[in-house]
């Protein structure tokens, strides 16, 4: 018969304070901050389940890799810089991202088919470096199409390399890896859920998606590379998404990034010492390439994540909801906020700023849709236009008035927000902002308004539930 050890009252308090003080040293001391009922959650569940709840707090619990230090970026200067809005200049600036620059050309993709032609447009044209970073490529036919490129572009002496999530990528099995790996793509899994320690926290998953040819072209946006996302499954049509194709510094923006996200996959056990920032304007030097005449299609890349201390996107979105002074729209597949977005999105609705917030009646995640629901109240109580679409929306853009607009991988969810490794662009240029603008307002009109009526005790309850493990979902 199995003895269980015994474990005296005193063992079992010691335990328990070692398990409070792990939290403690963590959190505090490494300034990890997080929403208090996320910060109840697991202070009582170290307490009441100790040899249970400091494991978790150990494989789930910390979001970031790197000590509390921002390094300022200089706000850029030049005949274009006026162009960008000062209090989004400033605060990028002051949470170190790179300073916008004009771009040589930015074309966006509502169409599946037309973003398709627009990846293999990129992965083509690509003659010296080839970088690929994405949570899913599929084992189905737009997986095995791209799968098939990258293999050419190695065979044609191209370097490549493809940097996939291991999360992500459960699905699809690893089929194209032995292929690849023959033509000669380097592969790397980020953050493999069974991999040695030292590899990264299993729950900080790399949701950033871009391809990027010779650092000066790029393909971004809210797309994986999978069949729902292009042209659909059988008897499905394609999610609603969006991505774009950029000439330009943006590139080498991202490029920067993505060096950074390789070295982590590697193993690291800290993100590199130079910030993406740094290392995109020592090459912006060594280069000496003339930037693009004039200030057409401004541009910057926008991270966010653990390999930064400054939850930017967040701090980005609450800033934008206090400045903007007459629209805000966004268009989400999940919405999940913290406390602070959400009342920085009741007080403008309050103030009388014509919001639309965009999502699907039903998503690919159940969970997250039933997360959603007070928040949704909410904001209809205030005043938001919270349209409700027939089909699946997976883009993720916001538009600021007529300053700013975001497109990229991430929601507007706590996951993504304060959890994933994510990247959006923000385009300060009237011609990009008008184009998502009115991108989103043709798609809010296909759907319908969210009502504010409250729900049945028991869902009301069942949500509150689900929220409560909202950052995580």
């Amino acid at each position: 018969m199995l003895a269980l050890p015994h474990i005296s009252p005193l063992e079992h308090g010691a335990f328990v304070a070692v398990g409070l003080l792990t939290y403690v040293v963590i959190t505090r001391i490494r300034q990890q901050r997080r929403p208090p009922y996320a910060a109840m959650s697991w202070v009582l569940g170290i307490a009441a389940f100790p040899y249970l709840g400091l494991p978790l707090f150990l494989i789930f619990g910390t979001r970031k890799l790197i000590r509390p230090e921002t390094r300022s970026q200089p706000v850029p200067a030049g005949s274009w810089s006026h162009a960008a809005a000062p209090w989004a200049t400033r605060l990028l600036a002051a949470v170190g991202v790179a300073g916008a620059r004009p771009q040589a050309s930015v074309r966006f993709a509502a169409d599946g088919p037309e973003a398709l032609a627009q990846l293999r447009e990129v992965i083509a044209a690509s003659r010296h470096t080839l970088d690929i970073c994405t949570y899913v490529l599929g084992d189905d036919a737009t997986g095995a199409a791209v799968a098939a490129a990258l293999a050419e572009r190695a065979r044609a002496g191209v370097h490549v390399r493809l940097l996939v999530d291991s999360i992500g990528s459960l699905k699809s099995a690893h089929r194209h890896d032995a292929m690849l790996k023959a033509m000669g793509v380097r592969t790397r899994l980020f953050v493999p859920a069974l991999g040695l320690p030292g590899r990264g926290r299993t729950n900080l998953r790399n949701h950033r998606k871009v391809v990027i040819a010779d650092g000066a072209l790029l393909w971004a946006g809210g797309r994986n590379i999978a069949d729902e996302y292009f042209i659909g499954k059988v008897g499905a049509p394609a999610w609603i998404d969006l991505s774009f194709i950029a000439q330009g510094p943006l590139a080498a923006q991202a490029q920067a990034l993505f060096d950074s996200d390789w070295r982590i996959a590697r193993g690291a056990r800290r993100a590199p010492r130079l910030g993406y920032a740094e290392r995109y304007a020592r090459r912006e030097a060594a280069s000496g390439v003339a930037l693009p005449a004039g200030q057409a299609h401004l541009a910057q890349w926008v991270p966010s994540g653990p390999d930064f201390h400054e939850d930017i996107l967040h701090a980005l979105l609450v800033s934008s909801a206090f400045h903007a002074e007459h629209r805000l729209l966004l268009a989400t597949p999940y919405f999940v906020p913290d406390e602070g977005l959400l009342e920085a999105l009741v007080l403008a609705a309050k103030r009388g700023l014509a919001i639309t917030l965009v999502l699907p009646r039903r998503s690919n995640h159940r969970l997250a849709d039933w997360a959603r629901g007070r928040a949704a109240r909410t904001l209809v109580q205030a005043g938001v236009h919270v349209c409700l679409l027939p089909s699946m929306i997976h883009a993720k853009a916001v538009v600021v008035d007529d300053v700013l607009a975001l497109c990229g991988s991430a929601n507007l969810d706590s996951r993504s927000l304060f959890i994933n490794y994510e990247a959006m662009a923000a385009f300060h240029d009237r011609e990009d902002i008008e184009w998502l603008a009115r991108w989103i307002e043709q798609t809010a009109a296909t759907g319908t308004r969210a009502s504010a009526r409250a729900p049945s005790w028991p869902r009301d309850i069942a949500e509150g539930i689900v929220a409560t493990i909202g950052f995580q979902l």
